[in-house]
Formats: structure tokens, C-alpha cells, sequence
């Protein structure tokens, strides 16, 4: 059995280990007859170890890709290569542009090459001129933006990495002669007005159908190349499952850039495959502060992020003067495209799977309360055990447990801020729920299903739990149920806004 090739980005290193190589050089030779290129695409996807396979490639090393695609479909000439990643350059502590001037200086000296011209943008151009007598130079860079996103929340600094980095980037037109190929990866995608404005023929395969699949695993490569560890998995929870598969793709499954083709993160199933445990992994690989901090100061309730609406124009926008959420949480990989309208051009999103739905809810929740993460976890454990065991009174009284760690300074007397944290406890303890139903006469507020029963919520504010049930009832909200063999619940909360609590509900069983 190949091993994983978990932590790997290092091509080379990855084949000279003999691990698993899931092979993408098809969508690679496709890349090779243009020559600017620009990637946008969330952390932990893949991108690292795609512009070192494309290193590998333009370096000549055909030995490195035998029974792969593309061994055979080129001619494999030998081109000199620049490779920056802005992850590995510290420029934390010496300051953006110094960082960049060693680095320039440092690909200089790995190259026998000295350099005179007093800048770093200058010297970047030198450094392409005087590698070119080489041959045409292949330019890869890893995580342009980093420099900018890591100081979001100082838009002073922000600014400033990001017009040293049009500087740096700026010289790459004037220097086109001498260049075979342009590639250049990140998670964010900023205007080509704020960063590449010189490059104005930078094609940019974000949401390019034709690469939609280029990073992430799809369902086809997950059986084809892991087909020993499903089992394994398989094994393991056989007395809960008898298909993992459904299982792994609800977990792992579901980002799309183009709404027709959706992979897996590849982060997600080595953890999977190597722990044999269903858990959050790429969600802990680490969420940015300022992004819970802006949907926090915002007041975002999960109705304003889940199934959002959005075109690619807006997708597109990220200004550091101008941070808007959805195309935010896009970029980032904590919604994806789940359908696009070629007629409206209008785009749907949502999260992409249950790793990502459950664990950013709780990690909004642990941020509105007072309560550490694993304090409110503890309480989303007891919520559970009380619904699920019928005891609505007990539920009750976890619910308001829960209210009372959210600070008053941010709770907003609007039933729809009390609908969605109960919409978002509900999802987050692992119960289907679904919010806002249309019906012929109404909008049920939300529907939860568990393998027993079936409960119709209605909510109230500063009212009766009772006009909640009656509106279910004369509205006929339960007749979208009558074909389900499950007994229907009704349950009616009333939320009193003086004291931040539930202070009435009430349960009908329909006959």
C-alpha cells in the first residue's frame, strides 16, 4: 500500500517517496501553450505542491513523472526557473520590500548571478534578464498575498505590502521577452487594478470550468487512488455504515468553481485515511481572526451567509477599503459554488459540507458567548441529549443556559437574530434542520427531523408560545409532512427580549 502524502509539496519529494500522487498533469499540459496565468484558490488545497509539479516539469526531470499523463506528450526541454513563495520570506521582521530584496538576492546567488541595480524591483528585473541567456524563464509565485492578508486588520500595513507588491509585480511587462511562463497562486483574488495592473494579460482560471478540477480530489480520483484506506475506514465503522462513501462525501465533498464539478479537500481525507476518524481538519488548519471579528462587528446571522446569492463580478471584488463578507467567505473556502445561472448569471452559495457547516457555526457560537469553545461545546452535548430524548423542558432551560452567555451588547431584540442561534445550535448538535420552508401560505420558520419524529417550530417574540402553534395550524404548515410516516410535533417559543430568554413554549402532537 502507497503511503499518504500528507505534508508533501515537494513533487519530487513526493515520488521519491513513493507516496500517492493523485495525477493532474493532464490539466497542467493544457496550461502550457499560453503564459500568464493567475490561480485563486483556498488554503490547503494544493496549490504549493501544483506550481512544483509545474517546476519539475519546466526543470526537464522526466524521470520523476514515469506512468504519469504527461510523460510521453512533451518534449521536455530544459528551461531556468524562479520560485517565490511569500510564505517563506520574513518579511514580519525585516520589513516587506528588504524580505524581498534578499530573496531576489538569495535565487541570484543559487544561480551564479550577481546583481547591481539598487532596488528590488530593479533587481527582480535583472535577475529575469540574466537568466534568460539561459533560456526563456519560467516564473512561479506561491502565495502572492500573503503579505496583505496577514495584516487585514491593520489596513495601514495592508496597504503598504500591497503597493510594494505592485511595484514588484509591475516589472514583469516590460520583461515579457524574456519569459516562457507566468504562474501565480493565492487564496485571495484582488482587483488586477490594486496589484496587476500592468499585467493586463494575466489570464485568470479561477473560475475556468476547464480547471475546476485541477486542485481538490474528485469523487473518481478518491476511488481510484484510495481504495486500501476507504477500506480501512470501512472496517472501522462497519457496525455504523455499510457505504462509507456517502459518509466521506457528506463530510469532505462539495466545493465547486465552476457548480457542475465539486472535489474534495485533500487536507481532509489524508487526515481521514491516517486517523480513521471522522473529524474537523481543514477547518483547524486555521480560521482567520479578522474574518469572525468582521461577521461578528457586522451582526451576520447564518440566513445571511447560507444559500447567498452573488455573480462572478462580485466574487471578484476584494479592495482592503472595501471587505465584503460573501465574497470574503468565498475566497477562503468557507462557501463554494453550489449553482451557477448561465441566463441571470446569478450564483448560489453555501457551505460546502458538514466539516465546514458544523464546525464554523460553533466557532461563530464559541465567539458570541462568553463561554470558551469547549464550554459551549458542552452544552451543545446537552441540547442534544434532551431533544432527542423528548424532554422539551429540559431543552428549554439549555437553550436559555446558552442565551445567557451571549452579552447584551450584542444581542438585538429581532426575532430573526434569536431564530438563527437557534437554527445554528440545532444544525451544529448534528439534526437536520431546515429554516425558512416555503409553503402555498406562509414560511415555516424551521423543521427539524430526527429518525423519530418530525417538529414544526414557529417563533415568537414578546408574544405567545400559543399564537405559534395556532399560526402552524390554521396556516397548514404540517401538510407538507402528511406522506412522512414519522409523528409530527408542533413546537411553539416565544422569546422575551426584556430578559433575553425563552419564557413560553408549548408542544402539540398532531393525531
Amino acid at each position: 500500500m502507497k503511503k499518504l502524502p500528507t505534508g508533501r509539496q515537494e513533487f519530487s519529494e513526493l515520488i521519491d517517496e513513493k507516496c500517492i500522487y493523485v495525477d493532474k498533469t493532464k490539466f497542467i499540459y493544457k496550461l502550457l501553450d499560453q503564459k500568464y496565468y493567475f490561480l485563486s484558490r483556498p488554503r490547503r488545497f494544493g496549490k504549493s505542491l501544483l506550481l512544483n509539479t509545474i517546476k519539475e516539469i519546466f526543470l526537464g526531470n522526466k524521470d520523476l513523472f514515469k506512468g504519469l499523463w504527461i510523460y510521453d506528450k512533451i518534449d521536455w526541454e530544459i528551461f531556468p526557473v524562479i520560485k517565490i513563495s511569500f510564505s517563506k520570506i520574513d518579511y514580519k521582521n525585516l520589513g516587506l520590500g528588504k524580505a524581498i530584496d534578499d530573496m531576489v538576492l538569495d535565487i541570484a546567488a543559487e544561480n551564479n548571478i550577481q546583481l547591481i541595480k539598487p532596488s528590488y524591483a530593479l533587481k527582480f528585473e535583472e535577475l529575469i534578464k540574466k537568466l534568460s541567456e539561459k533560456g526563456k524563464v519560467v516564473i512561479l509565485i506561491d502565495e502572492y498575498d500573503k503579505p496583505i492578508i496577514d495584516y487585514l486588520d491593520d489596513a495601514e500595513k495592508a496597504k503598504e505590502n500591497r503597493d510594494i507588491l505592485k511595484n514588484f509585480y509591475s516589472i514583469v511587462k516590460d520583461a515579457d521577452k524574456y519569459i516562457r511562463f507566468l504562474f501565480i497562486t493565492g487564496v485571495s483574488k484582488f482587483s488586477k487594478v490594486s496589484i496587476f495592473s500592468d499585467l493586463n494579460n494575466l489570464d485568470d482560471i479561477t473560475l475556468d470550468e476547464n480547471y475546476s478540477n485541477m486542485l481538490g480530489w474528485t469523487q473518481e480520483e478518491l476511488e481510484k487512488y484510495f481504495p486500501e484506506y476507504i477500506s480501512a475506514v470501512q472496517k472501522k465503522y462497519s457496525k455504523y455504515y455499510t457505504n462509507i462513501l456517502p459518509v466521506i462525501k457528506d463530510w469532505y465533498n462539495g466545493y465547486s468553481w465552476d457548480g457542475e464539478n465539486f472535489v474534495y479537500n485533500p487536507v481532509s481525507l489524508l487526515n481521514l485515511f491516517s486517523k480513521e476518524v471522522f473529524r474537523n481538519y481543514w477547518f483547524n488548519t486555521g480560521t482567520p481572526t479578522f474574518l469572525t471579528k468582521l461577521i461578528k462587528e457586522e451582526r451576520y446571522t447564518p440566513f445571511d451567509i447560507e444559500n447567498s446569492y452573488s455573480s462572478s463580478e462580485i466574487l471578484d471584488k476584494f479592495e482592503i477599503d472595501d471587505i465584503e463578507i460573501i465574497p470574503l467567505l468565498f475566497q477562503t473556502g468557507y462557501l463554494t459554488i453550489k449553482k451557477i445561472d448561465l441566463f441571470t448569471g446569478r450564483i448560489t452559495l453555501n457551505y460546502p459540507n458538514k466539516e465546514v457547516d458544523q464546525s464554523f457555526s460553533t466557532h461563530l457560537l464559541s465567539r458570541l458567548t462568553i463561554n470558551k469553545k469547549d464550554k459551549t461545546e458542552i452544552l451543545l452535548f446537552q441540547i442534544i441529549d434532551s431533544f432527542q430524548n423528548k424532554k422539551i423542558e429540559k431543552y428549554i432551560e439549555h437553550i436559555n443556559t446558552f442565551f445567557k452567555t451571549i452579552p447584551y451588547s450584542i444581542i438585538e431584540e429581532k426575532e430573526k437574530y434569536f431564530h438563527s442561534v437557534f437554527y445554528t445550535i440545532m444544525k451544529i448538535v448534528g439534526f437536520r434542520i431546515d429554516a425558512e420552508i416555503l409553503t402555498i401560505d406562509g414560511r415555516i420558520d424551521a423543521v427539524v427531523k430526527t429518525e423519530k419524529e418530525i417538529y414544526i417550530l414557529e417563533f415568537k417574540i414578546n408574544q405567545s408560545a400559543e399564537k405559534a402553534i395556532r399560526q402552524i395550524i390554521e396556516k397548514g404548515y404540517a401538510d407538507k409532512y402528511s406522506d412522512d410516516k414519522r409523528p409530527v410535533l408542533l413546537l411553539g417559543i416565544n422569546f422575551d427580549t426584556e430578559t433575553k430568554r425563552v419564557d413560553d413554549y408549548l408542544v402539540k402532537e398532531l393525531g
